[in-house]
């Protein structure tokens, strides 16, 4: 269990509310040629959202001691390939959604054609920003790696590929084995990268620590996804902010599909103690990570 747990709701909205700044600062103005491309782009990006990958880092920048200016850069390039990969995910050509984040999609906010190109440009400036931001405290070997390991992430042996195989799945019953696959390239690989940037800009981490920290990761990754797959059957489109039941409306196959929903929340919670038991190196100064992956778990959006 993470330590002090009533003091972490206000530690997380103060990382929300620095992302939300560090975002804003970073995307360019609404009033900058071409105007619609770049306040589509700021739509999407500014338009709320649980900004998970970047607290994912900040709290392992908190748990190796680094501070969060060092790492802010690193946090807001996580978070606009992120924004772009769901831009894509909602348009027609793909899960063809009307609502994110409690608002018109961006492709029916805008158009299709401007949705394309938000995509494109959120990627071109997360990798932007970890080649040039000023405010990246990182060497620029630790500037490599972490282009590195968002490119590896995003690509076809991650969230790309995860996507592939998701969109090739439709329709089909696939087994357990082929859906943690699934899982762990579609989202677990942007989860487990959260983690190992806020790592790579520790350059003298032991590595015994630093494969804790994969260690924590990869099961989290996929418990994440797993609770996803709870709330668009347990969830109301309100409260998600997305529209519920989307997975099974369009013959997906998920963990409670296949599981059911009780063997479903078993499972997170043994990928949850896996996770946290990885963490044991630490001590206490892994607490703010413990402290994150109660929150992950215990969501309703």
């Amino acid at each position: 269990m993470s330590a002090a747990p009533e003091v972490f709701p206000a530690q997380l909205d103060l990382w929300r509310e620095r992302m939300e700044a560090a975002l804003a600062r970073r995307m360019p103005s609404a009033e900058r040629l071409p105007q619609r491309l770049h306040a589509a782009m700021r739509y999407s990006v500014l338009g709320g959202g649980k900004r998970v990958r970047p607290i994912l880092l900040l709290a392992t920048a908190r748990t190796l001691g680094l501070a969060e200016e060092q790492v802010e850069a690193a946090a807001c390039a996580l978070e606009l390939v992120h924004v772009y990969s769901l831009v894509h995910d909602d348009l027609p050509a793909m899960d063809d959604d009307d609502l994110r984040r409690g608002r018109p999609t961006c492709h029916k906010a805008y158009d299709e054609a401007t949705a394309l190109l938000v995509g494109d440009a959120l990627q071109s400036l997360a990798f932007e920003l970890l080649a040039r931001d000023p405010h990246l405290a990182a060497s620029p070997a630790v500037q490599v790696r972490l282009v590195g390991l968002l490119a590896e992430a995003i690509g076809s042996v991650g969230m790309a590929g995860g996507q592939a195989i998701d969109l090739q799945s439709e329709g089909q019953q696939l087994d357990i084995g082929r859906i943690e696959q699934m899982h762990s390239l579609k989202t677990g690989a942007l989860i487990r990268a959260s983690v190992m940037m806020g790592a790579a800009c520790a350059p003298q981490l032991d590595a015994r620590l630093e494969r804790a920290l994969a260690g924590f990761a990869a099961p989290i990754g996929l418990a994440f996804q797993i609770q996803d797959d709870l709330l668009d059957v347990l969830g109301d489109t309100a409260t998600l902010g997305k529209t519920a039941q989307s997975d099974h409306e369009r013959g997906k196959s998920t963990y409670p599909a296949i599981l059911g929903i009780a063997a479903s929340q078993e499972r997170v919670q043994r990928l949850s103690e896996q996770a946290l038991e990885s963490l044991a190196p630490f001590g206490t100064e892994a607490d703010p990570l413990r402290a994150v992956a109660d929150w992950l778990l215990a969501r309703r959006n």
